[in-house]
């Protein structure tokens, strides 16, 4: 009997999506879903991975009193300055990408087909397109992106902007995109309608 393909979806989206949502919908029926943010949290974690080197690098101020990383600070430093935020792309990234594939070959065991990768910089980085053979965009416009940032966080809507300003633009993902899924409408029903879908076109 023949092995079938093993196709990782990479997907994407910008702040406010429904990205993360579509993630756990696509979990919820059955598809195996890897988390690259989660992982990088767990490498930022009180005994982490990537804390050790964080300090080095960074310097202490930039670790809290639990161990893990100052995420506000370093969040202040990154957005302000480029090349912090490169470095830290270089000290997290491979660590990141080697659980990513740690946890593929994981699943492969299972003799499971269909993978989907949630990258948040998949289309900002071309270090990450390595990861995905398709990739699947969830698509809204910005003025919603910003409402639905504003109402969920503390965030002001210049904020939710400067951080819009930092990812790839609507018309970059969607260029990049080999499926997409609009995600304008409130309401779970039709995200969870589109997410069903997803396991067939793949």
């Amino acid at each position: 009997m023949n092995t079938p393909e093993f196709r990782r979806i990479g997907l994407t989206g910008g702040i406010g999506s429904g990205k993360s949502t579509l993630a756990r919908l696509l979990a919820e029926t059955g598809i195996e879903v890897i988390d690259a943010d989660a992982i990088s949290r767990q490498l930022t974690a009180t005994g982490g991975a990537a804390m050790a080197a964080l300090a080095r690098d960074f310097g202490a101020d930039f670790v809290a009193a639990d161990g893990s990383m100052n995420r506000e600070r370093m969040r202040e430093l990154v957005f302000s300055q480029a090349d912090a935020r490169l470095r830290l792309q270089a000290l997290l990234h491979p660590l990141i990408s080697a659980e990513i594939q740690y946890r593929e070959q994981e699943i492969r065991h299972k003799n499971v087909s269909l993978v989907i990768i949630d990258i948040p910089l998949l289309i900002e980085s071309s270090y990450w397109r390595q990861h995905a053979d398709r990739v699947l965009v969830v698509d809204c416009d910005e003025n919603t992106q910003v409402r639905r940032v504003v109402e969920r966080s503390q965030l002001k809507p210049e904020q939710v902007l400067d951080i819009m300003a930092q990812q790839a633009g609507r018309a970059q993902r969607l260029a990049a995109a080999d499926w997409v899924v609009s995600n304008d409408v409130e309401g779970m029903q039709a995200l969870q309608t589109q997410a069903s879908a997803i396991q067939l076109h793949f």
